[in-house]
């Protein structure tokens, strides 16, 4: 039969509402412009990303089941720090990236520090400091250990169910700080609730452009982010491939698709199979060095 001949299921590894859940449901609802068949998105959260991302490794490879939020910290960090039930290159096809999403430190608006240094000032004099992330072993909680690292500060990572959680927790008084992508904090960054501090990109992120990257700030903490591609099953047939490529460039085409993902805060960063493919491996080997380099530990 000629692919696709029905919908094809997009899986978020993570629960609904953090950044790869609204970053899929927004793919989905200009999906049909370009793709002959729906895009269903299903939300399979547990193990940090692992349980839902190894259901689409062992799902038939017919292009009918796909992983969304493939380079997330499931993918580029935990398979340095635990034996992974799958191969994260080799039981996966890359399809192409969609976007980066930087990693933001915030605090709260009614914190007694307003800016990186004060918050760090504050930090140095308390036993610890507590920080709300995403996920054990995630992108997030490892760039934040490496904050702790290069700050001195005995910054705590508390981790939780997914990006939307761990921003309740913060806004809730939870922890001290969080980690987040912008498009899980812009409503609250807006609102005046939560205050970035610092973004962990090499350059500014253009989702908040007026944030300073840790670099600037004399803090040498710099991640490739948390990536959001899209990955099929090893042995999926080439031409469905990219069938899926292509459809999907067409939606990080589309000016309304553009607009609304720069409305949610965040930035359109299409990239094709091969391009991507190696943009992942040297993300996975930068996250190694930075787990070498600040002697990180979980």
């Amino acid at each position: 039969e000629k692919y696709p001949a029905r919908a094809i299921e997009m899986v978020v590894a993570f629960p609904a509402g953090g950044s790869t859940d609204v970053l899929a449901r927004l793919v989905a609802k200009y999906a049909p412009k370009y793709f002959d068949k729906p895009l269903v998105v299903v939300n399979k959260p547990g193990g940090g990303g692992i349980t839902g991302t190894e259901g689409v490794v062992r799902s038939k490879p017919d292009g009918y089941t796909l992983v969304v939020g493939y380079g997330s910290g499931n993918d580029l960090v935990a398979p340095h720090f635990q034996k992974m039930p799958y191969d994260v290159f080799n039981d996966l096809v890359s399809i192409c990236r969609l976007s980066v999403h930087s990693i933001v430190m915030i605090i709260r608006g009614d914190a007694p520090y307003k800016t990186m240094k004060e918050f760090i000032d504050w930090g140095k004099k308390k036993d610890q400091v507590t920080a709300s992330v995403s996920a054990r072993a995630g992108s997030v909680d490892i760039t934040f250990q490496a904050v702790a690292n290069t700050t001195g500060m005995k910054l705590v990572t508390i981790p939780f169910r997914g990006g939307a959680e761990s921003v309740t927790a913060i806004v809730g008084a939870q922890t001290d700080c969080g980690g987040n992508h912008p498009s899980e904090i812009i409503s609250h960054i807006k609102a005046k609730r939560l205050i970035p501090i610092a973004v962990a990109l090499e350059n500014r992120d253009p989702a908040i452009p007026d944030v300073p990257t840790f670099k600037e700030l004399g803090y040498n903490v710099v991640a490739v982010g948390s990536v959001k591609g899209v990955a099929a099953p090893k042995g999926t047939p080439p031409e469905v491939v990219s069938y899926l490529a292509e459809r999907f460039k067409k939606v990080c085409e589309d000016p309304e698709f553009i607009k609304s993902m720069k409305d949610i805060g965040q930035p359109v960063m299409y990239q094709g199979p091969q391009e991507f493919a190696k943009f992942m491996k040297d993300g996975f080997a930068q996250y190694g060095q930075m787990i070498k380099e600040f002697n990180i530990k979980l």
